[in-house]
């Protein structure tokens, strides 16, 4: 067994790795734990690493700080991937809203933590480091300590004594954050599976379901008007089948298609715009165009052809190439019309209608490769990574502030992966993730972060804590994080009726607090928990950094 002794000395990285996978596989066991069908989650790596730590297994803290970094970015840079094609409708609809419940929980936390610190006598210094530890802030933190050098005094204050209380106080805060929702769960009996589908179903709403239309063509002045010339068709209608008078066989319809009276087509859209095309059209037919004889087929077709991205149903013109009509679009579960100025994405579904040869054609066009949408495509991925780190370590100047603000290597990432993600591709890069892959490198990502942070914590964490000062920083930083987000929390359930995921998101963001947002994930099932999250977050993280500065100005100078 010395060899096992002396690889901490003579290989550090191999030790490290050893380390945090022993840590990673004990919390995961105590996370898939459940009693009544309620665990503690992946914070349970969190509470294996504090108790790794206190049991002497060190790790060098460069590579410790280096692991617990990356393991953040991926998480982060993950989520937003997942986020940025719903992020902005989202925000259109309760940003303004959610944030305005972030910021109540920001300045809650603040006169929270003020107020305790003056009420226990605790040194300012520590308190501040207690707002960060509760909040599960690191930026604060690192804020707190650079306005305390900017202003002098003495350096153990500066970098020993914060540091401390956060410690402390943040597996604390972790911790709160689940119990609060928790109990937020009990008190109003949510069952998130139900609360994740009705979700779900607001997210459509707006959104009405396609319908078609079979129409005898009766109005004598559409005679020998090609479809692209038919008025009535504003509300995004697409004809896709034509049966001529007399002829027994459908045929496909086209833009340039030349409609004369007695023949019937094939509408699709939305039931108002139908309504208003058969007005114009003539009547309704008995026929239906989508079982009569013919060499007329319907298929989908999935977008992968890179050449093909960013432009529009009409740019790419199948109808007048190929003999082809797009008739639908579903894109992230949700159905749309093909108007000509849709533009394509990756992974679009195209429901198409013509013969099997124009249709083969088509799908050569688009691409079709399913097996694309499993690939991961690591060059964009590392080059977001890389601006996302460049624009969080960007200091921010404000006026009368002393230190310019940063949005940290969590805000960053997550920024510029919702906005990457909705941009979708820029020329050969292409913004774009498996689901599958998406979720691995985000478990893994908290997995590494959890366990180093629980790490750091375990080395003095028992030894502080169980001190007459230690108890009371530790009860302070649990009451900091709980009164605010308990406080909003009913708010938002009980006077707003948010959908409680939504609430779970928001606090966990109103919080910074990734292992609350990975909790919430897990047992609602949806993505609705990350939606508020990255709503929140950005406004969240620059509030939190500039509140403690502000408060060092006020207290510490």
């Amino acid at each position: 067994m010395d060899w096992i002794q002396q690889i901490a000395s003579t290989q550090p990285v191999a030790w490290a790795v050893l380390v945090i996978m022993l840590v990673g596989f004990l919390g995961l066991a105590v996370a898939s734990l459940k009693i009544r069908g309620i665990g503690i989650g992946i914070t349970g790596v969190l509470f294996a690493g504090i108790l790794t730590g206190h049991l002497g297994f060190r790790v060098e803290p460069e590579i410790l700080e280096f692991v617990r970094e990356f393991g953040l970015i991926l998480f982060v840079f993950t989520i937003g991937l997942q986020l940025g094609p719903g992020f902005f409708a989202s925000l259109r609809q309760q940003g303004l809203k959610l944030n305005a419940l972030a910021l109540s929980v920001v300045v809650l936390g603040v006169l929270t933590a003020v107020t305790l610190g003056k009420w226990f006598g605790f040194d300012m210094v520590a308190t501040l480091g207690l707002l960060s530890g509760a909040t599960t802030n690191t930026p604060s933190l690192g804020a707190t300590q650079e306005t305390l050098k900017s202003l002098g005094g003495e350096p153990a204050a500066q970098a020993t004594l914060p540091a401390l209380s956060y410690a402390v106080a943040y597996p604390g805060g972790v911790l709160g954050i689940i119990s609060v929702l928790l109990l937020l769960r009990l008190l109003f009996r949510i069952n998130p599976e139900r609360e994740a589908e009705e979700f779900r179903t607001q997210q459509r709403q707006g959104f009405e379901p396609l319908e078609h239309l079979n129409l005898v063509v009766d109005n004598p002045n559409l005679e020998n008007l090609p479809l692209c010339e038919i008025p009535g068709r504003e509300g995004g209608v697409v004809v896709s089948r034509i049966k001529r008078a007399g002829v027994p066989e459908v045929e496909t319809a086209t833009e340039q298609t030349v409609l004369h009276q007695g023949d019937v087509i094939l509408a699709v859209g939305k039931r108002k715009a139908l309504d208003r095309f058969r007005m114009v059209i003539g009547k309704v037919s008995d026929l239906n165009l989508v079982q009569a004889p013919g060499r007329v087929v319907s298929r989908r077709i999935v977008v992968t052809r890179r050449d093909v991205l960013g432009k529009t149903i009409a740019q790419i013109d199948l109808d007048d190439l190929y003999g082809v009509t797009v008739t639908r679009v579903t894109r992230a579960d949700l159905e749309m019309s093909a108007v000509p100025e849709l533009h394509l994405q990756f992974g679009d579904m195209l429901q198409v209608v013509g013969d099997e040869t124009a249709i083969a054609k088509a799908s050569a066009v688009l691409g079709n490769r399913l097996t694309a949408l499993n690939e991961t495509n690591f060059v964009p991925i590392f080059m977001g990574i890389a601006l996302g780190v460049l624009l969080g370590t960007l200091p921010i100047a404000i006026p009368n502030m002393p230190v310019p603000v940063k949005l940290g290597i969590a805000g960053g990432p997550l920024l510029v992966a919702i906005l990457l993600s909705r941009i979708g591709r820029i020329g050969p890069l292409l913004w774009y993730m498996p689901a599958n892959a998406n979720l691995a490198f985000r478990e893994l990502g908290i997995v590494l972060f959890l366990a180093c942070v629980g790490l750091k914590a375990g080395e003095n964490f028992f030894d502080t804590v169980f001190t007459a000062r230690g108890l009371y920083w530790l009860a302070g930083g649990f009451a900091i994080t709980v009164i605010p987000i308990l406080a909003v929390g009913l708010v938002a359930r009980w006077f707003l009726k948010l959908n409680f995921n939504v609430i779970s998101g928001l606090l966990a963001g109103s919080m910074t607090d990734p292992p609350a947002l990975a909790f919430a994930n897990a047992t609602s099932g949806s993505d609705a928990p990350s939606v508020a999250y990255a709503t929140v977050y950005p406004l969240t993280m620059l509030l939190r950094i500039m509140s403690v500065q502000i408060l060092v100005l006020i207290f510490c100078r």
